[in-house]
């Protein structure tokens, strides 16, 4: 059992990385930019070779729903900058974070973001966790890394069941059209 604050962060981050690797070993390279909806948010090929996701700054109401690609795009982007702040770093802005593309690329991409988040929840003492952080919160908020850590794990709980529901929907639907849903 863990026995500090900080080993039963990386305990639940274990878990919950155990949840979303099962769906990472059967996602399919179609199924990143499969749109479940009329609308929805992807990401689209750049005049530079790359991916834009789509993006408001405003949510919408209706919310679009988002494609698995859109979701791994986003995980890269919030992780990124989680350890980015967790580090003492100059957080990346938004568009600095590239998506790698469907399939091998992007699993690899967030398996070494798990390292690399690993790594850092390693190195966090039980008083590290008190040290305030403006991320995902506005500095005014008052929140600690502990709080940062606790909604890493939340955030990727819900993206990781996010797109476990869209790639088993993809699958149930077998040789339907594998462009949408």
């Amino acid at each position: 059992m863990p026995s500090s604050r900080a080993e039963l962060l990386r305990w639940q981050f274990d878990l919950t990385w155990s949840l979303f690797e099962y769906h990472l070993e059967r996602l399919q390279p179609d199924d990143f930019l499969a749109e479940p909806a009329p609308a929805c948010w992807t990401l689209r090929p750049s005049d530079d070779g790359g991916w834009v996701p789509d993006w408001a700054d405003t949510e919408p109401d209706p919310v679009p729903v988002p494609t698995i690609a859109w979701l791994t795009w986003h995980i890269g982007w919030w992780w990124t900058v989680a350890i980015d702040h967790v580090e003492g770093r100059t957080p990346h802005d938004r568009a600095d974070i590239r998506w790698p593309g469907s399939g091998a690329a992007t699993i690899g991409w967030l398996r070494a973001l798990r390292t690399t988040w690993t790594t850092v929840l390693d190195r966090l003492a039980d008083a590290d966790l008190d040290r305030p952080t403006a991320y995902p919160w506005p500095a005014e908020a008052g929140l600690s890394l502990a709080h940062l850590g606790s909604w890493v794990n939340a955030e990727l709980m819900k993206n990781a069941a996010e797109i476990g529901q869209l790639r088993m929907l993809r699958a149930a639907h077998g040789d339907l059209d594998r462009t949408t849903f």
